[in-house]
């Protein structure tokens, strides 16, 4: 929320002209005028009688006046008391009580009168008290003595002061006694009591007179109240009496209410308009009653209506005759009700309606002084001219009196004095001076020239022309100093002088002229307006929700006129920020640091310029974990359930949304916590089911949508009475660890289950359709019983029964368990295996008898082995390889066999305590399969027209190898492949001849190898033959050309000139040894220059190392990927010579021979031919 913090538009241009209005009617000081009152002391003045007296008594007016007083209505010649002096320049009386004077002699009704050739005024009345704080008369006190409940009231009785003084009660210790809706102080001092309970016995009940005045406080005797309860006033009774009487006192009764004060049923009171109205009602009864106020046939003034002292006191500020009427106060307790009414009635002592005002006249004007007062009852007005009666007064013809207005026509210069209108009643009296001054000037502009207003644009601009003449000037404005009238609805000119232009814009900047004149004469004024730019938060801050602890931050962001500057400031509540470094203050946000629950408000970021101010609030939510729950109360409580109650803690400003209830066992237990239930956050009680023999302790935690409150503290313990075990063991299993036992195993009960002292385990087991009887045993609070000699694995039949110190469990459920196993006695007999597969085959067996496997029959096992290879004839370590089939199967799948090999396999049955005895081996071949890939292919001797191929048999032939196959393709440039060709070659084969290839010739070749079966997968190589002697020559023709050589000559040529320019540029002043430099590089005409730094470097013969991609050999190994670029040789020069090593590497050179033996340093070992050394410098 925004909002504007200066003052409105039609407040300022109303403050403004009732100020310029106000100055417009003073008369410049250096132009003759009557005397005006400028200060004077209060009406009722009440002195400090240890301090000097000083009665103010101030006046202006041309030429100065004289000052005079008078006291009690008569002259008073201040020069005749020695104790009195005037202030020079000023009728202030000083009284000099210090020095030996006395207060009281002064005692009185002042007045002073200030005087000049034209006029005299007179001040008001002023009454001189001095204040007075007498001690308490001296009284004997007995003590209160009072019966519990009965009504009570200390009377204070402060002595009469001057002013009242202000009421309090206090102890010996000086500690304020504690007020409440039973015990209150009255407006009259008195101590009220509306039923007094034990604790209000005591022996220091003192009332305390403060008297501001004077800075004293008087102190009353001490009163001692001493409260009697019912039991012991009884005691005290039989004590004393015979036994032969008889008394009892009545216990407390509760009572209806009855008011203490006012007394009875009505009452009246005056209070005068514009002063405070208080009421007061007191009652006593039991319970305490309490109080209600209403005005009967109205409502209770909204905004000026307060209570007080526990509803005890109606406050009515600022009344008016409208707050005439009857209020009722009504009090109230469960036993009835008592009220009193009372009419009040609002008198008015005399208030202005039109005070006079200064009238200033040239000759020959005229004029009128009006004064028109009000009050209740209505005032009467009287005139004062110069300080006579106006009947007494010096007549003037140019003067007439009607009532409440004096009428001058046709005004001269002895017409000038001062009049007073006084307006009184009863209730006191109003005095007002206003003169009548005639001049004759011309006009004067009083507001500085010039003047520099700044405005906020679309506010109100109000342009100052205080002026002065006689007769009053006519009033003109300009914009400009060359522009017209203004007049127009967009200005609003008023009677003092000031221009207002209502909503001021950017365009309304610049001077605007004034000017004043009347038939004396005529004068101008400039002023300047300033239109600024409104200040405006652009962005706000925002309502924040924040977690305790947490860090936030308040934006706000401002626009201004740049020719203002702003200062923000940040308010807390509308206060200052606290005084914490936490709360960081930046240039446009405000950052709180480790927020806590006292942050918590709403938030302000007021902008302030000279001009106009600005705000925006936003308020901060802290929230946190709740509070604990307290008071924890235990209610209703039974054998089996109680009822918990609570009060929850503070929610922190996040509402709880449930209370999770935990008890601990503190029998069985202590220190563990246990979750109980959960209710909803709006309730605060539970009844809680209850278990026997627990001593219960139960908490309360608070949840809302921030966390867990920490636990509440721990309610009452509740121990609960033993009962019978409601439950038996639960998991009840027999299983044997042995053949010849039965192991009984069960979960105990925990103590919170037991629910009585001595838990006990009865343990019952027969052998299912043998035995008849149970055998039972009673075992203490364990978890296991073990029965022997059992014969092997046979059902019995078992049941385990919980019992405590009071009785059995109910009847417990039974379960089935076995005796031990032993290992199966036979393997499973006719054992038959289906290849389906070379990689698969089907095992079938038949069941074993179901007596001989002596337990849980838990399913088979296939034990299988690869004895050997058919195709190898080689015997390898044997690993044997297991499959188990679940339950009674008789069947199962081998899988992952290997092809053209033996194998042999037996089968066992298994349970819980192990395998049996395994059936007879049993052997099976699987048949032939297709072989894996060749192990290698290796292309090699690369030729005109052939290659050679070398191969490695399949790493797995998986059966007898046939024979292979071999196809090829050739590739062209663009990667399309040629027709393809099939060679079946003989299974004892190891390498092949290609003949009658194309030269330069890529080829693809495909491989695989094949048994009666069928094929297996094949391996891809590529492989490239070398080029034709006849291009190759072509191309070392091109060096024979003179065209070329011509061009080499001035290449080399060049090179030369340029390393010379630079061995010279390098070693220019001094000796170069240029056979050393020679030595160090034998041949300086073939070193090209170096792209990337310019300088000469050693030639290399990059081509030659190129990868076949862009020229290079193939691989060492003769593969060639297709990926790999399919350009001839012939593309990149190489020459006819050039041939390759035995593993497929490039060792030929580009020309027919060697030129030269390699150089040191980074010359490449081969010599470059023409047409490369053309193409290194291209």
């Amino acid at each position: 929320m925004m909002k504007k913090m200066s003052i409105s538009a039609s407040k300022a241009s109303l403050v403004l002209f009732l100020c310029q209005m106000i100055s417009a009617l003073d008369v410049p000081l250096d132009l003759s005028q009557p005397p005006t009152i400028t200060r004077q002391s209060p009406k009722d003045y009440i002195v400090d009688p240890r301090e000097n007296i000083v009665i103010q008594c101030e006046a202006k007016g041309k030429p100065p006046p004289s000052f005079s007083w008078t006291r009690n209505g008569t002259h008073f010649d201040i020069d005749k008391d020695a104790q009195v002096t005037m202030k020079p320049n000023s009728g202030t009386l000083v009284i000099n009580i210090m020095n030996g004077g006395k207060a009281e002699a002064y005692e009185g009704v002042y007045q002073c009168t200030a005087r000049n050739e034209r006029g005299a005024a007179i001040s008001n009345n002023i009454v001189i008290r001095p204040s007075r704080s007498p001690l308490w008369t001296k009284e004997k006190l007995e003590p209160n003595q009072v019966r519990e409940g009965d009504s009570l009231v200390l009377h204070c009785r402060p002595p009469v002061g001057l002013p009242p003084p202000i009421i309090f009660w206090m102890d010996n210790a000086f500690q304020r006694l504690p007020q409440s809706e039973r015990v209150s102080q009255g407006l009259n001092g008195d101590l009220y009591f509306s039923n007094v309970q034990p604790e209000d016995t005591r022996e220091d009940y003192i009332c305390y007179a403060r008297f501001n005045h004077t800075q004293t406080i008087q102190q009353k005797q001490p009163i001692s109240v001493k409260v009697f309860s019912m039991d012991s006033l009884n005691d005290t009774i039989a004590a004393n009496l015979s036994d032969t009487d008889i008394y009892g006192a009545k216990p407390v009764t509760e009572r209806q209410p009855v008011l203490l004060t006012p007394t009875g049923s009505a009452s009246t009171k005056v209070e005068l308009r514009g002063n405070v109205l208080l009421l007061e009602c007191i009652a006593a009864g039991l319970p305490t009653p309490v109080i209600r106020w209403i005005k009967e046939g109205g409502e209770l003034p909204a905004n000026r209506t307060f209570f007080e002292n526990f509803k005890k006191t109606l406050k009515i500020i600022d009344v008016s005759e409208a707050d005439s009427g009857n209020y009722k106060c009504i009090a109230r307790n469960i036993l009835g009700s008592a009220h009193h009414v009372i009419s009040v009635t609002v008198k008015a002592a005399p208030y202005w309606i039109t005070a006079p005002r200064n009238l200033v006249l040239s000759p020959g004007e005229d004029g009128t002084l009006i004064c028109r007062a009000n009050g209740n009852p209505k005032p009467n007005i009287s005139w004062l001219a110069n300080g006579v009666p106006i009947a007494i007064a010096p007549e003037d013809p140019s003067r007439k009196v009607d009532g409440d207005t004096i009428i001058f026509s046709h005004v001269q210069e002895r017409s000038s004095a001062v009049y007073q209108c006084n307006a009184s009643n009863e209730y006191g009296y109003l005095l007002a001076n206003a003169f009548v001054n005639v001049l004759a000037e011309p006009p004067r502009i009083l507001t500085p020239a010039n003047k520099l207003y700044q405005v906020i644009a679309d506010s109100p601009a109000l342009l100052d022309c205080a002026y002065f003449g006689s007769p009053k000037p006519e009033i003109e404005w300009f914009k400009g100093v060359k522009g017209s009238i203004l007049r127009g609805n967009e200005y609003v000119f008023h009677d003092n002088g000031t221009l207002e232009i209502p909503v001021a814009q950017k365009d309304s900047t610049g001077t605007y002229t004034c000017v004043a004149r009347n038939e004396l004469g005529k004068i101008q004024n400039e002023v300047q307006l300033e239109v600024k730019d409104p200040t405006m938060i652009i962005k706000q801050p925002e309502y924040k929700v924040i977690q305790r602890y947490g860090q936030v931050s308040f934006e706000c962001i401002i626009k201004h006129d740049s020719t203002l500057l702003p200062t923000v400031i940040w308010l807390k509540d509308n206060d200052e920020l606290p005084d914490d470094e936490r709360f960081l203050v930046g240039k446009d946000n405000l950052t709180i640091m480790n927020v806590t629950d006292k942050d918590d408000g709403t938030y302000t970021c007021i902008v302030n310029t000279t001009l106009d101010s600005v705000s925006a609030s936003a308020v901060l939510t802290v929230v946190a974990r709740p509070n604990p729950p307290f008071d924890l109360e235990l209610t209703g409580q039974l054998e089996r359930s109680v009822e918990l109650s609570w009060i929850p803690g503070d929610e922190n400003n996040s509402p709880i949304t449930n209370f999770v209830i935990e008890y601990e066992d503190g029998l069985h237990e202590p220190g563990v916590w246990h979750y109980q239930t959960e209710v909803p956050g709006t309730q605060t009680t539970v009844q809680l089911k209850l278990s026997p023999y627990v001593n219960y302790s139960f908490r309360v935690i608070a949840v809302n949508e921030i966390g867990r409150s920490q636990p509440s503290e721990p309610s009452e313990q509740y121990l609960t009475k033993s009962a019978n075990p409601d439950e038996n063991p639960s998991n009840v299993q027999g299983i044997g660890s042995e053949p010849d036992n039965l192991v009984i195993t069960w979960e105990s009960l925990t103590g919170f289950q037991s629910n009585g002292p001595g838990l006990q385990y009865k343990v019952s087991w027969r052998q299912k359709d043998v035995d008849d009887e149970w055998t039972s045993v009673i075992v203490a609070n364990v978890s296991k019983y073990i029965v022997s000699g059992t014969p092997t694995f046979v059902p019995y039949e078992i049941k385990v029964q919980a019992l405590n110190d009071l009785g059995y469990a109910p009847e417990p459920s039974e379960v089935i368990g076995h005796s031990g196993e032993d290992l199966p006695m036979v393997a499973p007999g006719n054992v038959q295996v289906h290849v389906i597969n070379s990689t698969l085959a089907k095992v079938h067996w038949d069941p074993v008898p179901l007596k001989t496997v002596r337990g849980h029959l838990q399913g088979y096992k296939v034990y299988y082995w690869k004895v050997q290879s058919l195709s190898r004839r080689s015997r390898r370590h044997v690993e044997k390889k297991i499959l188990t089939f679940r339950g009674n199967k008789t069947f199962g799948m081998l899988p992952g066999l290997e092809p053209y090999s033996s194998y042999k396999l037996n089968v066992r049955v298994v349970n819980g305590k192990g395998e049996g005895p395994a059936s007879p081996d049993k052997v099976f071949k699987t048949p032939e399969g297709v072989p894996s890939s060749p192990s290698f292919l290796k292309i090699t001797n690369p030729t005109l027209d052939s290659l050679t191929l070398e191969w490695g048999s399949p790493t797995h032939p998986n059966g007898v190898l046939t024979s292979y196959i071999l196809k090829f393709q050739p590739i062209n440039n663009t990667h399309e492949l040629g027709p393809l060709v099939e060679i079946r070659i003989p299974a004892n084969e190891s390498s092949l001849i290609l003949k009658n290839l194309n030269y330069s010739t890529r080829y693809k070749f495909y491989f695989n190898a094949q048994t009666s079966v069928g094929s297996g997968s094949q391996i891809t190589e590529e492989a490239v033959t070398i080029m034709d002697e006849a291009m190759a020559s072509r191309q070392v023709d091109i060096a024979t050309q003179g065209w070329f050589i011509g061009l080499m000559c001035a290449v080399a040529l060049l090179i030369l000139i340029l390393l010379i320019v630079c061995f010279i540029r390098r070693n220019k002043g001094g000796k170069y040894p240029v056979k050393e430099k020679e030595d160090a590089h034998a041949d300086p005409e073939i070193q090209p220059m170096k792209e990337d730094d310019g300088t000469f470097g050693e030639y290399s013969d990059a081509e030659d190392h190129k990868p076949l991609k862009k020229g290079s050999r193939t691989p060492s190994d003769r593969t060639v990927k297709k990926e790999d670029s399919d350009d001839s040789l012939v593309d990149y020069g190489e020459g006819v010579n050039g041939q390759f090593n035995e593993d497929g590497s490039f060792i030929g050179q580009y020309s027919g021979k060697k030129e030269k033996e390699p150089a040191e340093g980074n010359e490449s070992s081969e010599a470059p031919s023409p047409v490369n050394a053309m193409n290194s410098f291209v």
